[in-house]
């Protein structure tokens, strides 16, 4: 691994670099209900994790997909993707996810191909991404950027909150703001180092290349990348989802 900083980040466009996808899945998603965990949870009669698998398989870059299942559950969830029939052109395995997302990552990371370059993180929550997105997000990575988000810009006013009170310290300026999306690309070696300097528990992987002072590129994300955390959007979900099948037979 590259000893400094400016060593790490790809230095020109290339575009036969070979790219991965880590999809984390070992979470339960306890703001859905009791029940399977998250990802596991069906969508349009198929696991929200098989859309999320899917997703990342439909984009011409994306060659290899580690899922990081529940510690406990990989041969099983290695089952349910064998029962969806999907892509055999993409190289596609499962190994035990750890307590935390952060660790779950990392095992993922150390499952891949050493000849893996380009590594994208996609929350299996996250099973509508458009191939676009997918898509453009390689491309920001292979022409040079060391991490890059898809983001969309913020469509309600945001309130800073003093948290022990609940008094309002501050209006952000929302034109500054981006809520972020995955997959989240980045230069293998830049993630690399960051699970292994970064210990400090985080909710994205992006966050702990911001800690290594590398920046953070943020591209146009997709209103269809939302994230499957409540019963509404799950109901939302189904809805994007019966559409798509109804006009571009998916």
């Amino acid at each position: 691994m590259p000893g400094t900083l400016s060593a790490i980040p790809i230095s020109s466009k290339d575009t036969n670099l070979r790219t991965a996808a880590v999809i984390p899945a070992a979470g339960r998603g306890v703001r859905l209900g009791p029940g399977a965990p998250k990802a596991l949870r069906t969508l349009g009669g198929v696991p929200i994790l098989v859309h999320a698998v899917r997703a990342m398989a439909r984009a011409r870059a994306v060659q290899v997909i580690v899922v990081v299942a529940p510690p406990e559950g990989a041969a099983d969830v290695r089952a349910l993707l064998d029962a969806h029939g999907l892509p055999e052109s993409t190289d596609i395995s499962v190994v035990p996810g750890g307590e935390s997302r952060q660790e779950s990552v990392r095992l993922g990371l150390a499952a891949l191909p050493d000849d893996v370059d380009v590594v994208l993180v996609h929350d299996a929550a996250r099973p509508l991404v458009p191939v676009e997105t997918v898509e453009s997000v390689v491309e920001a990575v292979r022409s040079g950027a060391p991490a890059v988000v898809p983001g969309l810009p913020m469509a309600d006013t945001v309130k800073s909150v003093d948290s022990a009170t609940g008094v309002v310290t501050g209006t952000p300026d929302r034109s500054l703001l981006r809520a972020v999306q995955t997959p989240q690309g980045f230069d293998r070696a830049t993630l690399g180092k960051a699970h292994a300097t970064v210990t400090r528990d985080v909710t994205d992987d992006a966050s702990m290349v911001e800690q290594l002072g590398v920046p953070v590129l943020v591209v146009p994300g997709h209103e269809e990348a939302f994230k499957v955390t409540r019963p509404l959007d799950l109901v939302l979900a189904e809805a994007v989802l019966a559409r798509r099948r109804a006009t571009d037979g998916y």
